[in-house]
């Protein structure tokens, strides 16, 4: 077999996002366009040679190509041994827990996420280090650097293997196996929960609807809740993966699960639903009549994971995005334990989960996550909401309702306004950057204005400080409006607002969310100064 090497160009275009590199499958598809990001993965690690790399993705478009080209470079640039999933696939939250469980180097995920698929959607790649959990800054930025001068690659003149049929294979002088994608996460799950009570649950005639979005956790439920905790046949819907997701956008909300949310709402009597995104690291709870917000399922997790088996220990600290409400700060002083606030990014709570600083962290975008693993993890929260309904013995609304009248309510949503030119909404940032200074102590909708910054963190474990992560507006009674642009798009870019208010009085705890922030929100846009710098008199979506 000949390891070839072949000469190249540099691409400028490179620089990895929140969640690695994330560009429209046909700008992958480029004559070296693939390889370059990946040689230059492996050209800014070290000492890598004859170590174990995990490799798998959530099947879209180009996922299997791909995971052929990269298995013929790890051969040719010396890894040892490849763990892959058969068929390509594994979800983002299998990868992680499988780098941890083989003390594997490291991972690549081949994953957009939520983000369309098909030959006209998009696709993404992206390196997690040994400790399971995405790559820091710092080596992201090495992988940017050497994609802006390399000028060749090395990769084996190899057959493709066949993915498809588990089992062993040779490629040069590398081991490949082609694994099972299910069942070590599986079995992983079924240690940190009470299937026994779970079980109950389903043959006491509960039932549930998973919306796998004909994305990676299809498989994964159906063996689960189908198969090892026994609810009825169908409970998984859309269950089987689709190169192109079916037609749909693989993202766990309101707007982008709308049959799910029908089911929940519709005459059929279903008492719980959840859906997770194109990789499997999202999650949406759902119950009859009732939306968990991710914020308050992060909080209600919190106060209730000493009734699981896999948390009876006691929560070590929690974490959350600074987006993310507060509504789990509540919980963590109720506990007396320390709360982190970290800027977006799963990377960050990383540090504090390998330096045992926390157990339970969580991102207002649909992501929650434990010590189990360094990602957030769908079907995990998913398990971990329906420990609880067999535990507490009450449905979602009331366990939600419960926690509002011991902790308060923080009314809480998220305007996203998609696709809008790069400098237009770089404009909406600079424009609200200028009023900082200007904000303090101001009264806006009967607020007063204590703290107006563009937030920067300190990681409290390697000293590193990340600037430019949001512009927050806190008023003294704990009201916030954030303003961020996200980095998981392909097209343009993608400005959210997210907009908090806490309420104590018991008596208000059933407002619309809308409704009860529609003052915050009014604020929040004549500060932007959206209409005339976007054109555009509401958000894409909201959630």
């Amino acid at each position: 077999m000949t390891t070839l090497l072949v000469a190249s160009v540099p691409f400028d275009d490179q620089k990895p996002g929140t969640s690695g590199l994330r560009k429209k499958v046909l700008r992958f598809q480029a004559p070296h366009y693939l390889h370059n990001f990946v040689q230059a993965i492996f050209d800014s690690l070290a000492a890598y040679q004859g170590k174990t790399l995990i490799l798998g993705g959530d099947g879209r478009f180009y996922n299997r190509e791909a995971a052929q080209i990269i298995l013929k470079m790890a051969a040719a640039n010396g890894f040892g041994r490849v763990l892959v999933g058969q068929n390509g696939l594994l979800s983002t939250p299998a990868v992680s827990a499988l780098i941890r469980k083989h003390h594997a180097f490291g991972g690549i995920i081949l994953s957009a996420s939520h983000n369309p698929g098909g030959a006209d959607g998009d696709f993404g790649i992206k390196f997690n280090a040994a400790n399971g959990g995405p790559a820091m800054e710092s080596l992201t930025e090495a992988f940017f650097s050497r994609s802006k001068v390399l000028q060749q690659y090395r990769i084996d003149d190899a057959d493709d293997l066949p993915l498809e049929t588990l089992g062993c294979y040779q490629l040069a002088d590398m081991d490949v196996e082609v694994i099972d994608p299910v069942a070590e996460y599986a079995d992983l799950m079924q240690h940190l929960f009470d299937f026994d009570a779970i079980r109950g649950l389903f043959s006491g005639g509960f039932r549930m609807r998973f919306d796998g979005m004909h994305a990676v956790t299809g498989p994964y439920a159906v063996e689960i809740l189908e198969r090892r905790l026994g609810a009825e046949k169908g409970t998984v819907i859309h269950g089987e993966p689709l190169l192109d997701f079916g037609g749909g956008h693989p993202d766990p909300n309101l707007v982008h699960a709308k049959e799910l949310v029908s089911l929940l709402n519709g005459a059929e009597r279903i008492d719980f639903g959840a859906a997770s995104d194109g990789d499997g690291d999202r999650n949406m709870i759902l119950g009859r009549h009732f939306y968990v917000t991710p914020s308050d399922s992060l909080a209600v997790m919190a106060a209730s994971a000493h009734l699981l088996p896999g948390y009876r220990r006691g929560l070590s600290g929690v974490a959350r995005s600074m987006p993310t409400s507060m509504a789990v700060d509540r919980v963590a002083k109720e506990l007396g334990i320390e709360c982190y606030e970290t800027p977006t990014g799963w990377k960050f709570f990383g540090n504090l989960l390998d330096a045992g600083k926390i157990s339970l962290c969580g991102e207002e975008s649909f992501g929650t996550g434990s010590d189990h693993m360094r990602e957030k993890d769908g079907l995990w929260a998913v398990l971990f909401w329906l420990n609880i309904v067999a535990v507490r013995k009450m449905s979602v609304a009331e366990i939600v309702k419960s926690h509002w009248q011991k902790f308060g309510r923080n009314y809480y949503t998220r305007h996203d306004y998609e696709e809008l030119g790069l400098d237009v909404a770089a404009g909406v940032m600079d424009h609200l950057r200028s009023q900082l200074s200007a904000l303090m102590g101001q009264t806006l909708a009967s607020r007063t204005v204590v703290l107006a910054d563009d937030f920067s963190y300190t990681d409290p474990i390697d000293a590193s400080v990340s600037e430019g992560q949001g512009i927050r507006i806190i008023f003294a009674d704990g009201a916030r409006i954030i303003y961020r642009l996200s980095g998981t798009g392909t097209v343009g870019a993608t400005l959210r607002i997210y907009l908090e208010s806490f309420e104590g009085d018991v008596d208000q705890h059933d407002l619309d969310p809308q409704a009860a922030l529609a003052d915050l929100l009014q604020v929040a846009l004549q500060l932007a100064d959206m209409l005339s710098r976007t054109g555009r008199e509401s958000a894409s979506v909201i959630t």
